[in-house]
């Protein structure tokens, strides 16, 4: 599924299927494109004897959206995948994921580094710890947007995985 945003319209939403073998449904009717590549992420599209240019302004394949410019205006696009409708489906979707009061660690190992304080503002993705596990050191980041509220662990400790290593609130 593909929604889509820009800043005159409100947000649609539209469920795309893109096939390898280059067929395209949209909300499962036949959708006959012809897309050519310019470089630079900038692209041609034949829709409908109309035609348009795309250019592909920033993409963030973590959280599956992507800005695009098409014809001059911005658009700004968020898909989803089947697992990311079946999450929604069950109410837990990444708005409800990111509300995630701690870090746990994945995995058995070594905490050789801490790089933030109780107290201390993170953001998704800042790094937190550093767990050295199978000779490999291993970056844990922060899952949301959050204060640090406690630091279970110190410096040099062995962890087992699931054992409960930081603390937000």
């Amino acid at each position: 599924m593909l929604q889509v945003r820009t800043s005159t319209t409100p947000a649609h939403t539209w469920e795309v299927d893109y096939r390898p073998n280059g067929t395209t449904t949209v909300d499962g009717q036949p959708f006959a494109w012809d897309l050519t590549p310019l470089g630079d992420g900038r692209y041609h599209i034949l829709y409908n004897s109309q035609s348009y240019t795309a250019e592909l302004v920033a993409i963030d394949y973590t959280a599956k959206t992507l800005a695009l410019k098409l014809n001059g205006q911005r658009l700004e696009l968020q898909a989803k995948d089947r697992f990311d409708l079946l999450l929604d489906k069950l109410g837990m979707s990444n708005a409800a994921a990111s509300k995630v009061n701690e870090l746990k660690a994945p995995m058995p190992g070594l905490i050789v580094d801490i790089r933030v304080a109780p107290g201390q503002a993170v953001q998704k993705g800042d790094p937190l710890l550093v767990l050295e596990a199978m000779k490999m050191e291993n970056i844990l980041k922060a899952p949301g947007d959050g204060t640090v509220a406690a630091i279970k662990v110190s410096l040099r400790d062995n962890v087992t995985k699931g054992q409960v290593l930081v603390q937000f609130s």
